[in-house]
């Protein structure tokens, strides 16, 4: 579908054609090295800029020197090597990642033009079981039938002159979470079109302002772990406004460096390219400190009328603070299940689920919109933290399709090791791991095999784990098929169906041997641990099921 040619096409000349060639990195021109210096002349006098100095909220007074002051985006050689101007469809370049600007749906048709068409019907298929993705996030796939190895997927936003800053500051964070993904995937080139498009009317220079200076930006602090981060542009417009910028914010000498401090717009940001809002920030003071108490004069105490303009100490202040106050600076899904536990334990009357040890099953239901808000916030600490260690324990992982198509998920009882268990970095794991399925009907396989011997969570815990997963989680379940099932854990389940939930637990189906199993999940789409074969050996003394101790490989008895 490609084909590789002897010379890119230099910035400024004429348009590619999408998906014909291959243009290697170093036939792109790099920015450090093209003798075009006339672009901060502006001899044809853009109105766009002003020659007037603008204070800047980066800048102190103190930095302010004779006749100028500090540049704010000072030469660094090393960071210009890294930035590549190019005209052309990202898509032809080969590199280690290209982005592609779409819409919340992640769809071909409001995709960037050409892309997957290039890439393939693949690219389709993948985008199709990301679920979406926000405004300013960006999400990552295969490349395909593309000469790149991945492709990054970023939902720019929709423009509005009423809404300037959160639509400037939601553009920077799309260019700023394509790197971030790009280092995340030990990737380190990247070829970006321009995000912005005329279908969300965001205006073209003001646009690449804040592409610019957030790669800027983020080279600054990451210039070891990127290669080559390569600027697209399609049209000429485009292309003009790119020469006109680069020198503000990436000068290759002293003099464009010069000329930048009185070109730059007023705002350009803070470290992140983000624009600074005065009245948002937060500003902390120190806690006065706690010295050693002197015993009081009778001669000072102040009349009663003046007791409250006294300054007390702080341990003095935190008798007097409402704790409904002070329960507001914990963690709000904290927050929500000591509230769900206190009202669990004040209901009065009989308590079948706690009498038979089963946990506190009282708590007050939730509405949809409070189970969408609390899945959305565990989903998004489980994607902001490590949980290797989890994920090693095979607990719960992804298994194959089952023999209707449907994902399967595989859950191991005897590795559920309650105590040395994290139970809610387990619970961020499992709602990381079930996200990707459970927007679909799926299926659960569990392996009870050996799992009487170890503990297992009271069925309160169970309650407060299925709200999290959310009503996704139970519509979509289209059954729960429990291998090597005991007495207890029928009786558990059965608790279940009358406690917690009748519908989910309702789909539970008990399967005595492997072999039965296999009927409803064939084998092949299953990873299934040592122990289950022996364990099934012993339970069903081998009838109709021979084992291959080398192997694995399970086939029905002649």
């Amino acid at each position: 579908m490609y084909r590789t040619v002897a010379t890119a096409t230099a910035v400024g000349g004429l348009p590619t054609d999408s998906g014909e060639y291959v243009v290697s990195l170093d036939q792109v021109p790099r920015w450090s090295d093209t003798e075009y210096r006339s672009s901060l002349d502006y001899e044809n006098g853009d109105p766009s800029f002003s020659n007037s100095y603008f204070a800047d909220p980066l800048t102190s007074y103190s930095e302010i020197t004779g006749n100028g002051t500090m540049s704010r985006f000072p030469v660094q050689h090393e960071v210009n090597s890294k930035v590549y101007l190019w005209r052309g469809h990202p898509w032809n370049l080969e590199v280690d990642a290209v982005v592609n600007s779409t819409n919340e749906s992640m769809d071909e048709a409001h995709s960037s033009p050409g892309l997957h068409a290039a890439a393939g019907p693949g690219l389709v298929e993948e985008c199709a079981t990301l679920g979406g993705c926000r405004t300013g996030m960006a999400k990552v796939t295969n490349a395909y039938d593309l000469p790149a190895r991945r492709v990054i997927h970023t939902v720019g936003p929709k423009y509005a002159v009423k809404y300037h800053t959160a639509a400037e500051n939601a553009l920077s964070h799309c260019y700023r979470s394509c790197l971030e993904l790009l280092i995340d995937n030990g990737l380190q080139s990247i070829a970006m079109g321009c995000i912005y498009t005329d279908s969300k009317n965001y205006p073209r220079e003001p646009a690449a302002h804040v592409a610019i200076r957030t790669v800027r930006r983020f080279l600054e602090k990451q210039k070891d772990r990127i290669k080559a981060v390569v600027f697209c542009t399609t049209t000429a417009v485009d292309t003009e406004i790119y020469k006109r910028l680069l020198p503000l914010y990436f000068p290759r000498d002293k003099h464009e460096e010069e000329v930048a401090i009185s070109k730059l717009p007023a705002d350009v940001g803070d470290e992140n390219g983000e624009t600074i809002i005065d009245e948002r920030k937060i500003r902390i003071k120190p806690l006065p400190k706690k010295g050693i108490p002197k015993p009081p004069r009778a001669s000072e105490d102040p009349p009663i009328s003046d007791v409250g303009l006294v300054r007390r100490t702080s341990s003095y202040l935190d008798s007097y603070l409402d704790p409904a106050f002070m329960s507001l600076i914990k963690d709000p899904d904290q927050r929500r299940k000591e509230q769900w536990e206190k009202t669990a334990q004040a209901q009065s009357g009989w308590n079948c689920a706690r009498l038979l040890g089963l946990g506190d099953l009282g708590g007050p239901p939730l509405s949809v919109a409070e189970e969408y808000s609390l899945h959305s916030r565990y989903l998004s600490k489980a994607n902001s933290v490590n949980l290797s260690e989890i994920a090693e324990m095979k607990i719960v992982y992804r298994g194959g399709v089952d023999s209707e198509g449907r994902p399967v998920m595989v859950v191991v009882g005897a590795h559920f090791l309650l105590r040395c268990l994290d139970l809610e970095r387990f619970v961020l794991y499992v709602v990381k791991e079930f996200e990707a399925v459970i927007k679909k009907p799926y299926t659960i396989v569990y392996f009870h095999s050996a799992a009487s011997l170890q503990l297992q969570p009271d069925l309160g815990w169970m309650r407060w784990m299925q709200q999290i997963l959310g009503r996704k989680h139970q519509r979509n379940l289209h059954a729960i098929y429990v291998l090597h099932p005991t007495f207890h854990l029928k009786a558990t389940i059965f608790a279940l169906q009358l406690f917690v939930d009748n519908v989910v637990w309702k789909k539970v189906v008990y399967v005595d041997r492997l072999l039965q199993l296999f009927r409803y999940v064939p084998r092949e789409q299953l990873t299934i641990p040592d122990f289950v074969f022996q364990h099934d050996l012993e339970v069903n003394g081998g009838k109709g099921l021979i084992v291959d101790p080398r192997t694995k490989y399970v086939y029905q008895r002649p």
